[in-house]
């Protein structure tokens, strides 16, 4: 169990603790979010690309790539003393989808990274959420020496609602991934707060 600080004379804070997924394509940095955040040293379940996985995963655009994620990545981070985020980034190719279900089970939201260079393939994620109506947003990973696109440029590309929230970010940088995941949270209990007053109507 984890308890946050506590003044002098005051019982410790046993903190809210809130699940989010960090999903989206091949090589779109998930592993890389959530290392850079982590205040634990994070899980990895990283195998080396082989041969014999050339033909199913697709590395163009990313051909310095020499690992993946085979089942997921896990970190934490407090946000406050009060709220401490459990992070699970999930496998990008779609021979590992199959373990999307289970990781989705009792999360607050998500983020779906998106690479402008291979944008189509975070389609699997935004569909996967929308359809199970798990609130998310689009973080835009701003790779070197890709181009830059404006916000609604994107919205626009990925076709999302008007109320999915998409930010620009990069996935390397502390500070650049807490608003991500500031944001998520956010919007995840806007989500929620809607949904309740549509039922109470």
């Amino acid at each position: 169990m984890i308890f946050g600080r506590s003044e002098r004379g005051k019982p410790p804070v046993e903190p809210v603790t809130l699940k989010i997924l960090v999903a989206g394509g091949f090589g779109v940095g998930k592993t890389t979010l959530v290392g850079a955040v982590s205040e634990i040293r994070p899980l990895r379940t990283e195998e080396l690309l082989t041969e014999a996985g050339r033909p199913v995963d697709d590395t163009t655009g990313i051909e310095s790539k020499r690992t993946t994620t085979v089942a997921m990545d896990f970190g934490r981070i407090t946000l406050r003393e009060d709220l401490v985020l459990y992070l699970f980034g999930t496998p990008g190719q779609e021979r590992f989808w199959f373990m999307w279900d289970e990781l989705s089970e009792g999360s607050l939201g998500a983020v779906v990274l998106a690479d402008t260079r291979r944008l189509e393939d975070c389609f699997a994620a935004i569909d996967y959420f929308e359809r199970r109506s798990i609130p998310f947003l689009v973080g835009v990973n701003c790779f070197e020496g890709s181009s830059r696109y404006p916000v609604e440029d994107v919205r626009a590309a990925l076709d999302l609602d008007d109320d999915v929230p998409v930010i620009l970010c990069d996935a390397r940088d502390r500070e650049s991934v807490k608003d991500v995941l500031i944001g998520v949270v956010r919007h995840a209990m806007e989500y929620g707060a809607k949904r309740r007053q549509t039922v109470t109507m």
